[in-house]
């Protein structure tokens, strides 16, 4: 019998966003509809299980963890890139882990959601209109106003294509861009700080590593006008979570949209929760319907694959020669 564990399907999908009864009758699928944060319960959980699909990053997959988990033989994770799960370890392990396509859009498109949401006051209006109100504010246009875009990669380019529908102007920043690549999306390149103190909208779409965590601090953000708005959908330790609520209650910045969290789901009583300046989503980016039938899709054939002998879309390939 091959045991499959679909975790953190908060929505309750995964069972029918792809053809699980393809599978081999002596393939069972188990799904969580939780999230488990202590190691030892996710450990004890996960224990008599064959493979594991990780939907994302809601639940790490460290050393330790997979130390504690002696049956496991494949880590099936959505995307192709998952900093939950420890690469190393697992190849040590003899742990194949394999991943899926996402969708080139979606965080785009929630980004200008969130964007629009801000700027236009929609949270705000559309409880007064419930509530029998009309007009309580007044919207910020988009047109002739600049954005500062934090990594000029996939997402960040398509984030300049649409900026430059709405007429915006446009700065650039990373690490490692360079002029031929800003000019190519139609934007300025400049310095971090100067896209800072320049930018009515500044928008976060660069990978989370050593070199960026914690990229934006009380510095940096004290550098942004008053009536800018700073947006975050690519990972939450980008930017110092302290230095943004402080910046958030003393009015530093007009407001921010964030959909990914220093700890994810948000929990109860957290700061953010109070504020009335903040438009906050659960890290939606990537969670369209279109997506889920790839990542459970994919998933579906990597699990028959691996089971077949022949694993495909494998993340850690040197791994094949020693897998358990």
């Amino acid at each position: 019998m091959f045991r499959l564990a679909l975790l953190d399907d908060y929505q309750q999908v995964a069972l029918q966003s792809a053809d699980w009864d393809a599978l081999s009758p002596e393939c069972t699928v188990t799904v969580f509809h939780d999230h488990l944060t202590n190691e030892s319960a996710i450990a004890s959980r996960l224990h008599d299980f064959d493979a594991v699909m990780a939907l994302r990053e809601r639940t790490p997959f460290q050393r330790s963890l997979l130390a504690r988990l002696p049956n496991l033989k494949l880590i099936a994770s959505a995307g192709m890139r998952n900093a939950a799960i420890d690469l190393e370890a697992a190849t040590e392990l003899g742990i194949v882990v394999s991943g899926t396509e996402g969708s080139s859009r979606a965080t785009m498109e929630l980004t200008w959601a969130l964007i629009l949401g801000l700027l236009r006051q929609v949270p705000l209006e559309h409880q007064a209109t419930r509530g029998g109100a009309w007009q309580r504010t007044l919207g910020i246009g988009l047109d002739g106003k600049t954005i500062g875009i934090i990594g000029l990669g996939n997402i960040g380019s398509q984030m300049a294509e649409v900026a430059r529908a709405f007429h915006m102007d446009i700065l650039a920043w990373s690490q490692n861009l360079t002029q031929d690549r800003a000019e190519a999306n139609g934007a300025t390149l400049v310095s971090k700080d100067d896209l800072l103190q320049n930018s009515d909208i500044v928008t976060i779409h660069t990978r989370l590593s050593e070199r960026t965590r914690a990229l934006l601090g009380g510095r940096e953000l004290a550098l942004m006008k008053p009536s800018a708005y700073l947006v975050n959908t690519s990972r939450g330790p980008i930017v110092d979570e302290g230095a943004l609520i402080s910046a958030l209650r003393s009015g530093t910045i007009a407001g921010a949209g964030l959909d990914t969290f220093d700890q994810e789901p948000l929990p109860e009583g957290h700061a953010l929760l109070g504020l009335d300046n903040v438009l906050l989503t659960p890290h939606l980016g990537y969670v369209t319907q279109e997506t889920y039938r790839t990542f459970y899709g994919q998933t579906l054939e990597n699990i028959r694959s691996f089971i077949e002998g022949e694993p495909q879309r494998v993340m850690n390939p040197e791994v094949l020669d020693r897998r358990r």
